[in-house]
């Protein structure tokens, strides 16, 4: 059982994605992206920190394409498991996006509400393209329709850690996707 944080309830993670599997659709997932970018000076890549961070470290490594990296802080859960609805930017990008092609890494689609918000935002900032590659998501929670181009793992709804997702700043490190049961 993994110690939960003190005020969170009892919980062990059941794994549902291994590492291995996470490793083969990330390199799959990259060859799709270097070819539908293949014509771009410069992919400007946007991590939606902070769950994305491993699987954007991961990606960009695989890329056969010249890119730069950014982030963007983006916060709708805090220490939850359901998300608050509210979506606040914790942290903007560092560069300017206007004429450029991005790719918006995002961890997990659930509701919809931070993606869609993420990308208004980068809208009026007038990008050339604009792409989102998820590593998971999760299509039975849709509040708000966004789509990704690239998904890497559809799941059903349960509520997962691991691969730089957390619950309450735990379990990021976990080199796989697990389920929480609670207990």
């Amino acid at each position: 059982m993994t110690t939960p944080p003190t005020s969170a309830k009892p919980y062990t993670i059941d794994e549902m994605i291994s590492a291995k599997a996470i490793a083969a659709r990330v390199e799959s997932l990259a060859r799709e992206i270097s070819e539908h970018f293949a014509d771009t000076e410069k992919l400007v890549v946007v991590g939606l920190l902070r769950g994305s961070f491993i699987f954007i470290a991961d990606l960009v490594r695989e890329l056969d394409l010249p890119v730069e990296v950014d982030f963007l802080e983006v916060s709708s859960y805090g220490n939850s498991t359901e998300s608050s609805r509210e979506v606040r930017i914790l942290k903007d990008l560092r560069g300017e996006i206007e004429g450029r092609d991005l790719l918006v890494v995002e961890d997990i689609v659930d509701t919809g509400r931070t993606l869609s918000h993420v990308l208004d935002i980068l809208g009026t900032r007038h990008p050339k393209r604009v792409e989102v590659c998820a590593l998971l998501d999760k299509p039975s929670r849709r509040e708000v329709e966004v789509k990704a181009r690239w998904i890497g793992f559809e799941i059903p709804d349960r509520f997962v850690v691991g691969y730089g997702i957390d619950y309450a700043q735990r379990n990021r490190n976990l080199p796989h996707i697990g389920a929480v049961r609670f207990l």
